[in-house]
């Protein structure tokens, strides 16, 4: 297949590169794609390297399919014109995720809504992904009325700039000296935590919060799920840590809950508090699967269950999803 990775220059651009490379996706031309000044530049797959070029030769190079990771802008200016052109395009924007026209895709769970007419497929927010992974064998089990999340984030979703920035601050505090760094962040995030991810809206609730609250009802088809979120970033390279707080309308069993989701694809049970088991951030690197823990009831109310979700916010939260659902479209012959 003819692949154009559109923001190929990028965090998620190259971690798209090594996803489509580690899981034998068959490109058999590669169309690395950027911004206008990074034309020319050249970009490592396979062991080759590949001429960035511009959306526009992109586009006349006729792709079979455009996985973009550019920007909300970008995205909402340049995939229509490669969808006019009979280019398949899945965006890792959150330009798309709640166009009403627009399919939202977790491929372990809503991947049969695809049809060939969907020519612009929109990837989930990292947070949403590894919750609604985590939660659909759950819900289909004993349905969720409502999710209580906080999150723990890592500075990778935010981008290069902002490792830069933890790093120039540890660098700082560890010589005792100055350090030049870019501020990705209005505060210090090394040995900090800030409880802002995107701007705030007027309800009081950022843009990130809300994502993970109306994704999640797109995604698993069930506008009745209440959720409340309150997204965070904290001092990691890599890797999203969720606290999640899930009340269903049926009771459950513990030891039942571990084997449904023990059989879920996509994830992997790390639950032995005993032996101090249970999942991280450092675990979860360079993974595709969600990793779950820390599962117990909530005492202080019935049906409910408390549990700990972590994935790699590059791969399962962006780069793996993306190429799963090309995956999914070249299995069914959807393009």
């Amino acid at each position: 297949m003819k692949v154009a990775v559109v923001g190929a220059t990028g965090l998620v651009g190259s971690k798209m590169l090594q996803v489509l490379a580690e899981r034998n996706f068959p490109v058999t031309e590669l169309l690395p794609v950027a911004s206008e000044k990074s034309v020319g530049k050249e970009v490592s797959f396979r062991d080759k390297k590949y001429k960035v070029i511009s959306i526009a030769d992109a586009i006349a190079a006729k792709p079979d399919v455009a996985i973009f990771s550019a920007g909300g802008s970008t995205s909402l200016e340049a995939a229509p014109k490669f969808a006019a052109a009979g280019i398949t395009v899945i965006d890792n924007s959150s330009a798309w995720r709640m166009d009403p026209t627009k399919k939202l895709i977790v491929p372990e769970i809503n991947a049969d809504a695809l049809t060939k007419d969907d020519k612009i497929i929109a990837n989930p927010n990292c947070s949403t992904i590894q919750m609604v992974v985590a939660l659909n064998p759950l819900h289909k089990k004993y349905r969720i009325k409502r999710i209580v999340v906080s999150t723990y984030q890592s500075v990778t979703g935010t981008g290069v700039k902002a490792v830069d920035q933890m790093f120039g601050e540890r660098k700082k505090e560890l010589n005792s000296g100055e350090s030049n760094y870019p501020m990705a962040y209005k505060y210090p995030i090394d040995l900090n935590v800030i409880p802002q991810i995107d701007v705030f809206l007027d309800n009081g609730y950022t843009k990130e919060e809300m994502k993970m609250v109306n994704e999640t009802k797109k995604i698993m088809r069930d506008d009745s799920i209440r959720v409340t979120a309150t997204t965070v970033r904290i001092p990691v390279v890599g890797g999203h840590s969720e606290s999640v707080n899930v009340e269903f309308d049926q009771d459950f069993n513990l030891d039942e809950v571990k084997q449904l989701l023990g059989k879920a694809p996509g994830v992997v049970v790390a639950d032995d508090p005993a032996n101090a088991i249970y999942p991280m951030p450092k675990d979860a690197h360079e993974k595709d699967e969600v990793f779950v823990g820390r599962l117990r009831r909530d005492e202080t109310q019935p049906n409910t269950l408390n549990m700990w979700i972590v994935s790699d916010n590059l791969r399962k939260g962006a780069a793996t999803n993306a190429v799963q659902i090309a995956e999914y479209l070249l299995e069914k012959e959807l393009f």
